[in-house]
């Protein structure tokens, strides 16, 4: 195996996975398509059945569930709220489970918790019914998104985690665009058992999430030195070329010490106000674009079907940025430059001063909207895999930016009231404003982070030679570097 140099050290990102290299008989490029084909489908169609789960009530609500159930839109937009009290209150702890367990017993169990509640949104008939399951469904579903983040790093080196966290989320895009295909199918079942077509969207999504997740189990992998999948040799290279990049291979117990060092750090809090400033457009587009589409003038069923193109468009978004941030190994240019895309949008929606008249001008605007709003949140949530360092620290400023950035989503779910509609003037705006702060955010947290590496390298002892660092202090280490 050639000399690891001062690049191979943990937080060099040497970027080796871009080219063909052959070490000890492996094929590195050969090795990586192989884990991608089993890690990234196995968990990103359980993050699109999330997505889908935690958004169809969206699709419900122009089927008929506020007459139905007897609510208001106000008692509807509690519900809504509520999802993300009980996924903010819960996603650190979750994190802490997954690293006392394994993601193979973990992962799956949660998905079977969310799928079950998820089908019982689908009987409920008064409003404490729909609270309390809008609640659970946030609890359970909590700790998918931070605890696969932390998967990928036990398995990736720094910088090829962003990649793959993007194709990961991108789920979440093609979850829009499934759920308004099913949502147009399944409404058409009203009749059946009911009048309304919008309980059959929750039960039938809902037990297609708890048939996958049982199977999960099968099919999702703990960590390197176990999975069955590889041989011996793949194993000790993966071990190899890990712990020349992080600290993916140490043994780390849980430590409490960890957990209050990601809370004492202010990067830390800086990417949980990245995604916060992303969440509340990401949440709001997702669970109001049937509403926004339907204001326009449009039938239920016309709303459900044209909610499916600007979700695609967001696919195709969010995995070429992905792709183009990787190859130039630029973080928060990328970001920023996909939010500032995104309020070309809001900024058509607002100019547009009579939506039902010109609802096409609407429409491209939301094109807009969530072709930016997605790769931007893909990046930002992708950030603190490559740059926190310390297994429990990474996992608790995982949970940590997920927990902040929900609290975006707890507003932006008060913003779109159906006496706003058509031009949504309150929601829009403040998506607006979120996006622009967003881009704010990333500028300070890059400029945080290249000051800081510069000083490192005033500070840090040139290192010629690195094997396994034994005394690794984290990303605390003079040799660590931040991307920025």
């Amino acid at each position: 195996m050639a000399e690891k140099t001062l690049d191979d050290a943990p937080g060099g990102g040497s970027g080796a996975s871009d080219s063909e290299i052959t070490v000890s008989g492996i094929n590195e490029r050969a090795l990586l398509r192989k884990l991608d084909l089993r890690l990234l489908p196995a968990v990103g169609v359980l993050y699109l059945l999330s997505f889908l789960d935690r958004s169809n009530v969206g699709n419900a609500r122009i089927e008929g569930l506020l007459d139905d159930v007897h609510i208001t839109g106000n008692q509807y937009l509690t519900g809504l709220t509520l999802y993300f009290v009980g996924y903010v209150l819960f996603e650190i702890p979750c994190n802490i489970i997954l690293k006392r367990t394994t993601p193979r017993i973990w992962l799956p169990t949660l998905t079977i918790v969310w799928g079950i509640v998820a089908t019982l949104m689908g009987i409920v008939h008064n409003l404490a019914g729909f609270l309390l399951s809008r609640f659970f469904l946030g609890v359970a579903e909590s700790g998918l998104f931070p605890g696969v983040v932390f998967y990928f790093s036990m398995w990736y080196k720094r910088r090829e985690r962003q990649y793959r966290i993007s194709l990961f989320f991108s789920a979440a895009s093609l979850a829009g665009a499934f759920g308004g295909i099913l949502a147009y199918g399944i409404g058409r079942m009203g009749g059946i058992v009911w009048e309304n077509g919008w309980r059959w969207i929750f039960i039938l999504e809902g037990i297609l999430t708890v048939v996958v997740a049982t199977a999960a189990y099968g099919f999702i992998h703990n960590y390197p030195d176990t999975s069955k999948f590889l041989t011996e040799d793949e194993r000790k290279f993966i071990h190899q070329r890990l712990a020349a990049d992080s600290d993916s291979t140490h043994d780390e117990r849980f430590n409490w010490g960890a957990v209050v060092e990601a809370l004492k750090d202010p990067s830390c809090w800086l990417y949980g106000l990245g995604f916060h400033t992303m969440s509340l457009p990401l949440y709001t587009l997702s669970l109001f674009l049937p509403t926004i589409i339907a204001n326009l003038g449009y039938t239920a069923a016309t709303a459900q079907l044209l909610t499916v193109p600007p979700y695609a468009f967001a696919f195709i978004t969010t995995v070429s940025v992905a792709v183009l941030s990787e190859r130039l190994g630029q973080r928060a240019v990328f970001i920023g430059g996909s939010a500032i895309f995104a309020v070309i949008g809001y900024s058509i929606l607002l100019g547009n001063s009579d939506p039902v008249a010109r609802p096409g001008v609407s429409y491209v605007g939301v094109f807009f909207a969530a072709g930016g709003i997605y790769p931007a949140s893909a990046l930002v949530l992708s950030w603190p895999a490559i740059n926190v360092s310390g297994q429990t620290k990474r996992a608790i400023a995982n949970a940590m930016q997920i927990s902040i950035g929900n609290l975006g989503a707890v507003l932006g779910t008060q913003l779109y009231r159906s006496t706003d509609g058509p031009r949504f003037i309150v929601g829009h705006s403040v998506a607006l404003g979120y996006l622009v702060a967003n881009a704010v955010v990333v500028t300070i947290l890059a400029v945080r982070l290249k000051k800081e590496n510069k000083r490192r390298e005033g500070i840090a002892e040139e290192i010629k030679h690195v094997g396994e660092v034994a005394d690794w202090q984290g990303d605390s280490d003079p040799r660590w570097r931040f991307e920025y």
